[in-house]
């Protein structure tokens, strides 16, 4: 870590590190809301294009927004990490025209290995889903190395 740079100062380089490269997200028209060191919130307008057979809104997508705001988290520290495993429980459909907003927040990280939840909710606050993502820390950082 760069000896000037704040946790907070910190987990801000490396969402715009990673955004840079998000084509996902971008694509998707997500909006990174906020960040700090082991959280993230993130969202995204559901359209027609999203939605399933059954006019709602398909779990895919939901579960990308998530699974997105769970990256942003779980890299806050400059340590590239990826998703061991992930678990969605969708609780309330989603509609064309919700906003939703997927808040990830950091429950545990030990060695190479963190615990994080998401909730995704709509503009009215409903929850729509619940993702629980198991992280694991492997080898290479966002930022560029300032050592000598």
């Amino acid at each position: 870590m760069n000896p000037e740079k704040t946790p907070q100062d910190l987990a801000e380089a490396c969402a715009a590190a990673m955004w840079n490269d998000d084509s996902a997200a971008r694509r998707l028209d997500m909006r990174l809301e906020h960040i700090a060191p082991g959280q993230a919130t993130l969202s995204m307008t559901l359209t027609e294009a999203m939605t399933n057979g059954h006019g709602i809104a398909h779990g895919g997508y939901i579960f990308t927004l998530a699974d997105t705001a769970f990256a942003y988290a779980c890299n806050s520290y400059d340590a590239v990490t990826v998703a061991q495993h992930c678990a969605v429980t969708y609780l309330a459909p989603g509609h064309v025209g919700d906003r939703l907003t997927a808040a990830a927040r950091e429950l545990s990280r030990s060695g190479r290995s963190g615990l994080y939840d998401v909730r995704v909710t709509n503009q009215d606050g409903t929850a729509i889903a619940e993702f629980r993502g198991n992280s694991r820390t492997i080898r290479g950082h966002l930022l560029p190395r300032t050592d000598a």
